[in-house]
């Protein structure tokens, strides 16, 4: 397999589409100027070609084993691990406090889409840690802090995620997880977890892992929720690790995919553990970290998509099949549907990437101006980031999967892989459908964020390279407007059937725009910013057309 990481496309994009470059021109990342970006995305680039992408392959023949209550992990994880922690990658948009970086969001998005598209597997151990980073930053207490942040960020050692519980997935008021105080300050948990991702790894020292939990008086529902931190080995003051805490791998799942990434069943068996944040409020606490990782999981889905796009279009080019006019032989890019399919393929990756990259600038701007603007507008774009980025995947890797024919089906390939591995993303983090709920409740309720997001458009379709496809953006910001006035006077019922292809209208919406934006800089952007606007886009209106319908005749059919 051969990847080529996508340094250029974010260059162009950080320029022309989401102004990161004139972000870090202002100065607002000390420290860091436009030769420091630069060298970030070529360097992240090439350790994802050179280091991650020759143990994509290994990681889904081999699995990783669970042997005596350790995880084996598949062949080359390792070395790649060392090089990624090395590298100072995991701790790239950590406070310099504690030995992190202090680089912006966008950059480390940037990082995630390289490595997710060389090997997604193995990218999304980084990523959960580099997300309980930001979640301990901002509830951990001093303690927790000068003990983990500095180690974790090191990559010395790594972090998960404890929510889903057997009888508790979407909803975590049916958490069940016990916490007890004990006279040392610490808690005890008990309970059991499951499809956690990363739960160890035999080439990190300690594996922490945030987990919600409930204190015995606690309030029931996700309210009642506390987050507590628990380290396979318990360290000491001075972070040298001590005993074996009672956290125990029941299991690791079969999977359909990312077999390289090892899913576990967790037991937790008067586990020691400490709170983080304060009592009842874990739910609001770990968001900290589920937010965060959903532009990630959004943003492996486009690195993904790249790379199955990449394998298709040069199997593409190399496959013989037919002949000219003249009677020569043709590779089958040169056949109508191939090539429609390629392009669209491309045209898809390019606005994904574009909407994370915005979530992620967003995110950025709110940490650096603490306005609520900002913030809300972050929160606006995150579930439409993750679902867009994880269903782009899907279908792009069924396209690639396609252009292959025959050859698709075949697991030697290695096409196939790539739509294995991306179907995971459309269900964690809160599946897809999750997403649109979140959209059309509460971020279209407060309308801060998207009325934010809508003055941002309006300015920018003044932005001569928008001139040629002002009128198609303007006539279907009108059609989402109409649809949403409509939204707003349905009862709740009918506003979560139309919640999906509302999603869907806005993310085809602002992926036009963001292809727009760069359509004139030369005339590739341009035909591939007609091919989406005039071909893809159009969706908007039938998704429009089915969010309005409500529920209309869905209950009317029963099971």
């Amino acid at each position: 397999m051969s990847y080529t990481a996508p340094t250029d496309e974010y260059r162009f994009i950080f320029e022309h589409v989401v102004p990161v470059r004139k972000q870090i021109e202002s100065g607002q990342f000390e420290g860091l100027d436009l030769d420091d970006l630069d060298t970030f995305l070529e360097t992240s680039g090439k350790l994802a070609e050179k280091e991650i992408t020759p143990i994509q392959r290994s990681g889904d023949k081999e699995p990783a084993q669970l042997e005596n209550g350790v995880v084996r992990t598949s062949p080359g994880f390792a070395s790649a691990y060392q090089a990624v922690a090395e590298g100072g990658w995991i701790g790239m948009s950590a406070t310099p406090d504690y030995g992190g970086l202090g680089l912006p969001i966008s950059l480390r998005s940037a990082f995630t889409d390289s490595i997710s598209g060389a090997c997604m597997a193995f990218g999304l151990n980084p990523m959960l840690t580099q997300c309980q980073i930001d979640a301990l930053e901002e509830h951990g207490n001093e303690s927790i802090k000068s003990l983990y942040l500095p180690r974790l960020i090191s990559g010395e050692w790594s972090g998960t995620m404890n929510i889903t519980e057997p009888q508790a997935g979407s909803d975590v008021g049916a958490i069940r997880m016990r916490a007890e105080l004990v006279d040392d300050g610490s808690y005890l948990l008990n309970g059991e977890k499951i499809y956690i991702s990363w739960a160890d790894a035999d080439f990190i020292e300690n594996i922490c892992h945030l987990v919600l939990a409930r204190l015995p008086d606690a309030p029931t529902g996700s309210k009642g929720l506390t987050l507590f931190l628990a380290p396979k080995f318990i360290p000491n003051d001075n972070g040298e690790l001590g005993e074996r805490n009672s956290i125990y791998l029941k299991s690791l799942e079969r999977k359909l995919g990312i077999h390289g990434s090892p899913t576990a069943i967790v037991n937790y068996c008067n586990a020691r553990a400490w709170m983080v944040g304060k009592p009842n409020t874990g739910l609001a606490a770990m968001f900290t970290m589920m937010n965060n990782a959903r532009l990630g999981v959004g943003v492996q889905g486009v690195g993904v998509a790249d790379a199955a796009w990449q394998q298709a279009r040069d199997f593409a080019l190399s496959r013989k099949q037919g002949q000219t006019a003249e009677g020569q032989e043709n590779n089958i890019a040169s056949h109508p549907n191939v090539r429609r399919s390629l392009i669209r393929m491309e045209a898809q990756i390019f606005a994904a990437r574009s909407i994370c990259a915005l979530c992620a600038y967003a995110i950025d701007m709110s940490k650096k101006n603490k306005e609520l603007e900002w913030e809300e507008y972050a929160a606006f774009l995150t579930p439409i980031a993750k679902a867009f980025g994880s269903d782009t995947a899907v279908e792009v890797s069924i396209a690639a999967t396609q252009i292959h024919g025959g050859a698709g089906y075949i697991e030697d390939t290695g096409v196939a892989q790539f739509l294995r591995d991306s179907l995971v993303a459309t269900i964690y983090e809160g599946t897809n459908d999750i997403q649109a709920l979140d959209l059309i409740g509460r971020k279209l309720d407060s309308r801060i964020g998207f009325d934010k997001f809508m003055s941002e458009i309006e300015e920018g379709l003044h932005n001569p390279n928008c001139s040629e496809f002002r009128e198609n953006l303007l006539n279907a910001q009108m059609t989402i407007q109409q649809t949403i006035d409509v939204l707003s006077e349905k009862k709740i019922q009918d506003r979560a059937a139309g919640a999906f292809p509302f999603l869907k209208a806005m993310a085809l919406f602002i992926g036009g725009y963001c292809h727009s934006v760069g359509a004139k800089t030369d005339n590739r952007r341009y035909h591939l910013a007609k091919v989406y606007i005039c071909r893809i886009m159009g969706g908007i209106y039938e998704c429009c057309q089915e969010a309005k319908m409500g529920d209309e005749a869905l209950f009317e059919i029963k099971y």
